[in-house]
């Protein structure tokens, strides 16, 4: 959902996700001088509360001298920024925003202009898209102040109840759980499709339904473990819980992967659902690195999706899978019908993949991408010439996996060359690992997961505020292999605002978590980090800056 409203010099534009309320604002530039910053309350009409939100920067002067790590009202310490978000809203609440411009001095702030915003959160369960973010940001201040040095229990076999394991999952393993034993034996069916199947977990989960009468097929991937494949793990595990009478491998060709996560559940033999996405059926899929599950309800896409795995349970060679891929889902137009669109993988040509980035050069406002394992050069170009003014990326690391040398120093320099123009603001998966400096807690990754540590998302947004948003997502990481050699399934989702409201919010928790933490790591280590600015900390804001594109694009203002 989205709002907007104004008074006086204040324009307030909110933006409502399921678990993130993004919040732009905007003040003309002649009415900036003396603005210290904005502070936000929240009346939640839902539960019947009402506070001031808090933020985590102080006035030096007004400073109460907490302990590290602690927060601090925005009503005598507002926000400096033209764009905030509140990342403790809950789904399906009915909230209040009045936002205050503040001006005056830290010990006598004064109101200059005030807006409210009225705005409901999405519902988890509205629609026929059901989308789920894990926390994915186990490396962060609130674990800390919540858990402290505790990390998960890796070894944990029950992992529902744990304090811990809920925060991180963010319902989205509750919900994995609830999609398979919602199922009426005799009625309803499952059909799986898996790269990583070794958390036990949720395979007694699977077996539980197995055992109650519920018709459960799994395909997974069984190649040997070369190159990271998880084909000998999955097969233990399969064994040991019991399922391998309902189990397929997915072994040809053995150079590639089975890559796929996906859910199709039927009822009364037909295809009614899919739950899809980049999370990996495992430990650190569901609670380790950032991740989605995107629930699609449409009778039509799930029927795309289990005839796939009907061939995909066949273990095909790749030219007989291809042939069934390319069948079932052509390539749409360049701009696809408003709706659900499946892709699917492997494919002979890379044309999917330059039809995903000619839909990112269509972007006139904004675009943001998730790279978990590097940007491929078709988005490099992208990149370098799109006409949004506005572009965000949020990187695992710099480049893809590599060896250090020359190859990696060059894409690292192509990278930074893209990092500096003024309309790409990059971030890359980052932690503060100092100890009570500056008024911030050392972070600490769960170890949960080894290869990826931040983030594995693989989705794309096109102008996600405009009125016709693109939303692509899926298990695919936007590059050559997942397109020519890897079973993999995207959905591009064309038209739909509650989808695009809120991937993009969940998008800008994480990019704007990682980005902190990367610019901290650039920064000397003394307090000013952490204070509040009294000079004109707006007024890069303003102009052909970064800044000022965020500004603009947030507050869903077109100029100055």
């Amino acid at each position: 959902m989205r709002a907007t409203q104004a008074s006086g010099n204040l324009h307030v534009h909110a933006v409502a996700g399921t678990y993130v309320v993004s919040l732009g604002f905007h003040v003309p530039k002649v009415a900036c001088n003396g603005l210290l910053g904005f502070s936000v309350h929240r009346t939640d009409h839902t539960k019947d509360e009402a506070a001031w939100l808090k933020g985590t920067k102080v006035f030096e002067e007004t400073d109460p001298g907490f302990p590290p790590g602690s927060q601090y009202s925005t009503q005598d310490h507002p926000i400096q920024s033209f764009q905030w978000a509140d990342y403790s809203a809950k789904p399906g609440h009915h909230y209040t925003y009045r936002v205050c411009a503040r001006k005056g001095t830290p010990r006598a702030l004064t109101t200059a202009d005030e807006v409210t915003v009225d705005i409901r959160t999405e519902g988890v369960e509205d629609g026929n898209h059901d989308i789920y973010f894990n926390r994915g940001i186990s490396a962060s201040q609130e674990y800390a102040r919540r858990f402290g040095t505790q990390r998960p229990d890796k070894k944990q076999d029950d992992v529902i109840g744990d304090p811990i394991y809920a925060w991180l999952s963010r319902g989205l393993y509750e919900a994995l759980v609830a999609f398979i034993e919602d199922c009426v034996p005799g009625r309803d069916a499952l059909r799986i499709a898996a790269y990583e199947f070794a958390f036990a977990p949720l395979l007694k989960v699977i077996k539980g339904a197995v055992d109650r009468g519920v018709d459960v097929k799994i395909s997974y991937d069984g190649r040997a473990k070369k190159n990271g494949n998880p084909g000998k793990d999955n097969r233990e595990a399969v064994q040991a819980v019991g399922l391998s009478a309902v189990c397929t491998e997915r072994t040809r060709p053995k150079s590639v992967i089975s890559h796929n996560k996906f859910i199709v559940k039927l009822t009364d033999s037909v295809a009614v659902a899919v739950w899809t996405g980049g999370t990996n059926f495992s430990r650190s899929g569901i609670f380790g690195h950032s991740n989605v599950a995107h629930v699609i309800e449409e009778a039509a896409v799930a029927a795309k999706y289990l005839d796939y795995w009907t061939a995909l349970n066949d273990d095909p060679d790749d030219a007989t899978l291809t042939a069934v891929v390319e069948t079932l889902t052509p390539l749409p137009p360049a701009l696809p019908v408003k709706g659900t669109t499946p892709i699917f993988s492997p494919r002979r040509t890379e044309a999917a993949l330059k039809g995903y980035a000619d839909l990112a050069m269509r972007a006139r406002d904004g675009l943001m991408m998730t790279f978990a394992f590097g940007m491929n050069d078709v988005f490099k170009e992208v990149y370098r010439t799109s006409p949004a003014p506005f572009r965000l990326a949020l990187f695992e690391q710099a480049t893809r996996p590599m060896k250090d040398g020359p190859e990696k120093e060059a894409e690292r320099a192509r990278i930074q060359a893209l990092r500096n123009m003024p309309e790409n603001v990059f971030a890359i998966g980052s932690l503060i690992a100092i100890t009570a400096l500056d008024g911030w807690v050392k972070e600490q990754l769960s170890r949960l997961s080894t290869n990826v540590q931040y983030v594995h998302n693989k989705f794309m947004l096109i102008d996600p505020l405009g009125s016709d948003p693109i939303v692509v997502t899926g298990s695919a990481n936007f590059s050559k292999a997942s397109t020519l050699d890897n079973d993999e399934n995207m959905v591009v989702v064309r038209g739909n605002e509650r989808v695009a409201d809120i991937y993009l919010g969940e998008f800008i928790r994480l990019w704007s978590h990682h980005a902190f933490r990367e610019s901290r790591g650039f920064s000397s280590a003394d307090r000013k980090v952490r204070l509040l600015k009294l000079d004109d900390w707006w007024a890069d804001a303003f102009g052909s800056t970064e800044r000022a594109s965020r500004r603009r694009f947030f507050a869903n203002v077109a100029s100055d």
